[in-house]
């Protein structure tokens, strides 16, 4: 015992729990990316020592609840409109740490405008966009994410393109635009994943602190419940699936 207390020092703490994660429990489905994310971003905030200055907004979602999990300023936003909020907070306090958090139902269908054009403005916010493919709240529709074949509770057969219309891949659209300084894809299904997507995250808060413009971070993630599968069969779906049509890796980096 006393060799144990002998290395119980700070100096040799390898890992230690967030302080600006809450002691509440996640809302969030057993094997979901969510609270994943809200962990790197809670990391990143502590290491930067932001949390006094940071204000996050919160989508209409699965994440409608974020506010509760992260020990910052919060506002909470109609469905699809993070980014205009997030544009008005962050002009009226240049000196805050902005950033949105939303899904693929809230930022690339009923937010889609108000995506494209914070973007196209170059907004110095950060945008965190969580890819499932699917809307999982509300019950497991047909997301415009959702792929080719896809079944959905809207789409029971399958996703049919010719009726439908292919998956938006948002991120490609978004890194067009001359406000986006960094659009990236990443993932949280390995811890592989998991490091690069908070070093994805760190860089695009360090892009706001320097006034570059506009950062998007995208996370493409499972839906195990809305999916109809385990964890582990959603991530290895995910995979095999999601993961060709929405590549990792930076789209954007300047």
């Amino acid at each position: 015992m006393s060799e144990i207390n002998s290395i119980i020092k700070p100096e040799n703490l390898i890992y230690k729990r967030t302080e600006v994660l809450s002691d509440n429990d996640l809302s969030y489905c057993p094997g979901c990316g969510h609270g994943t994310v809200h962990k790197l971003i809670a990391e990143v905030i502590e290491e930067m020592d932001i949390q006094d200055t940071t204000i996050g907004i919160a989508p209409v979602g699965c994440s409608v609840l974020a506010y509760n999990f992260l020990e910052i300023d919060w506002q909470q936003a109609a469905h699809g409109r993070a980014p205009a909020l997030a544009t008005a907070v962050k002009r009226l306090m240049p000196e805050k740490n902005v950033f949105s958090y939303q899904g693929d139902g809230d930022l690339a269908a009923i937010g889609t405008a108000e995506t494209i054009h914070a973007c196209n403005r170059g907004e110095n916010i950060v945008m965190i966009f969580i890819n499932n493919g699917i809307y999982g709240m509300t019950g497991g529709q047909m997301a415009p994410t959702t792929l080719p074949g896809m079944a959905a509770s809207t789409c029971p057969a399958g996703r049919d393109v010719s009726h439908d219309g292919e998956p938006i891949k948002i991120s490609e659209i978004l890194a067009q635009l001359p406000g986006t300084c960094y659009v990236t894809r990443q993932s949280v299904h390995t811890a592989a994943n998991v490091r690069k997507t908070k070093k994805a995250l760190r860089k695009a808060f360090e892009n706001q602190q320097a006034n570059k413009g506009t950062s998007l971070v995208e996370v493409v993630s499972n839906c195990n419940s809305g999916w109809k599968m385990t964890p582990i069969k959603a991530n290895e779906w995910m995979e095999e699936n999601m993961f060709p049509y929405y590549p990792l890796g930076d789209i954007k980096s300047e």
